[in-house]
């Protein structure tokens, strides 16, 4: 489990295909004092992988189909900046929301433009999702917990401050690209209850 609160970024060294999935290599950056090991839980852009290897600074995932049909990981490269964040430990502050790294769908940025301090992003609303995705909600965008600042039918719009741009790949993502949605658990059980209710 995660909070959102990312504080580590990592630049893809390698895509190796494998068997219908892929093998990704990542290397850290330099100042990253966690010590990973294999079969650590890593969430990359907002999605729960498990470490394979450890070389130094590189860290090597498999990633199986089925998360390559369901994220965005499959359209990465060499040279793309990742998000990362180390699960959670019994004790650490939760400054986010749970975040399990399950990436519910992915949506394209419509826009992002400079607002105050920060920026505000606007992203397709996912119409399966609509129920979790509401104004004042949370949302984990790409691994990060935000807060979802407006919604329409078709679209909604998180305010990013200048900590969340320093800290996260956000500072370089530009329309036409596409993001890792994952909704807030809480919502997920509460829609799964009533569905079970009225059935």
């Amino acid at each position: 489990m995660f909070s959102g609160i990312v504080m580590r970024r990592g630049t893809i060294v390698a895509v190796e295909r494998d068997r219908g999935g892929v093998r990704l290599r990542i290397a850290r950056e330099p100042d990253d004092i966690e010590h990973a090991t294999i079969g650590d839980s890593i969430a990359i852009d907002g999605a729960c992988l498990t470490v394979t290897r450890v070389d130094g600074e590189e860290l090597t995932f498999d990633v199986v189909p089925e998360t390559l049909t369901r994220t965005s990981l499959a359209q990465r490269a060499a040279g793309d900046v990742v998000n990362l964040e180390y699960a959670l430990r019994v004790g650490d502050r939760v400054g986010g929301h749970f975040v399990y790294g399950h990436v519910d769908a992915t949506a394209r940025i419509l826009s992002v433009v400079d607002e105050g301090q920060g920026r505000r992003m606007c992203i397709e609303r996912p119409q399966e999702l609509a129920f979790a995705l509401v104004e004042k909600a949370f949302v984990a965008l790409d691994g990060v917990s935000l807060t979802i600042a407006s919604v329409d039918d078709a679209s909604l719009a998180v305010a990013l401050v200048p900590e969340t741009l320093a800290r996260t790949h956000f500072a370089a993502r530009r329309a036409g690209e596409r993001v890792n949605v994952e909704i807030d658990p809480l919502a997920r059980y509460a829609r799964g209850a009533l569905d079970a209710l009225r059935s």
